[in-house]
């Protein structure tokens, strides 16, 4: 992701979590959290044009009342605090992708928002020759026989970074490096898949986060605000004690089996997987520098989900 793509993601959960604490606030009682992650995104808004500020403005009031009508412990109006705040990169580190969590700590109640601005991407995770992503993705480590394939990639591009060169001056990327270091990662998940059944899960837990949440995601030509519910373990649309939800969000299964896993057609840098229940993922790999380096960034789309994952659009005013 370019800095200015992070620079107005990170604007765009300023102004949601702006947004939804003064809609609360009409409400029931509502604070902010100021941590650091909010002073980065208060500063990313602050550099953004007027006109961009109106329509991420724009983006956050249409998707406000969605939110309300799906999760009514945020609008009871108890006696206790509800709390806002937007999560620092490390909790993103230790795998939780929402952007801001909504709670209540009296009633041990919590939800997230995972923001996106213009893009679906779900992950940009890297291959590199140190590396772990068996390890880190699904808790198996990666086994020797596939640090021994790819020893020779990195160690190849290792050569070509110290010689200064570019990455469009690399001849054959294809051969040399795209096709053998995919196959290198397509025969680990396998290998991995086979000594575990519980990879799919992972995985999928891995790419989306070990919390439930709402996506938020501004699509501005559209001039639509796109909600995805993440309902996989339960834990969204609870009604108060007064208020049951005006909209019921259905809890999604995760994947037991891997179907396919295997290079798109006519691609050399595109991985397609496909498992049981509605899940289907694109790993595009690519050089995310100019120049050679020595670690190559996955760009990893959804491509298709569970039926009972609601996609609700709703429209700018």
């Amino acid at each position: 992701m370019s800095e200015r793509s992070n620079q107005q993601g990170r604007a765009y959960e300023f102004i949601c979590l702006m947004t939804l604490h003064k809609e609360i606030n009409k409400i029931r009682k509502a604070e902010i959290e100021t941590n650091s992650a909010y002073h980065a995104a208060e500063h990313a808004w602050n550099t953004l044009s007027d006109e961009l500020q109106y329509i991420l403005t724009q983006s956050a009031d249409a998707a406000i009342s969605t939110v309300f009508d799906m999760e009514p412990m945020i609008t009871e109006n108890g006696d206790d605090i509800l709390m806002l705040k937007i999560q620092t990169d490390s909790e993103g580190k230790k795998g939780d992708v929402r952007d801001i969590v909504i709670c209540r700590k009296d009633v041990k109640w919590e939800i997230g928002l995972s923001l996106k601005h213009n893009h679906f991407a779900v992950k940009h995770s890297r291959l590199s020759s140190s590396l772990d992503f068996g390890n880190k993705w699904f808790d198996i480590p990666c086994s020797q026989k596939y640090w021994n394939d790819v020893k020779h990639i990195f160690d190849y591009l290792a050569l070509q970074k110290s010689a200064g060169k570019k990455w469009n001056e690399l001849p054959l990327k294809n051969k040399t490096v795209y096709i053998p270091l995919l196959q290198a990662f397509i025969d680990e998940l396998n290998r991995s898949n086979i000594s575990d059944p519980a990879v799919p899960q992972r995985l999928v837990e891995y790419l989306l986060g070990r919390f439930d949440f709402y996506k938020i995601i501004s699509i501005d030509t559209k001039r639509i605000t796109r909600i995805q519910t993440f309902n996989l373990h339960g834990k969204l649309n609870h009604a108060s004690k007064t208020i049951k939800p005006k909209i019921h969000i259905p809890i999604a299964c995760l994947p037991t089996r891997i179907v396919s896993l295997e290079f798109k057609p006519n691609s050399t840098t595109t991985v397609e997987l496909y498992m049981d229940k509605g899940w289907q993922f694109d790993f595009r790999i690519h050089n995310a520098s100019k120049t050679a380096e020595t670690s190559l960034k996955f760009d990893i789309q959804i491509v298709g989900m569970p039926a009972a994952i609601a996609s609700i659009d709703c429209h700018w005013h």
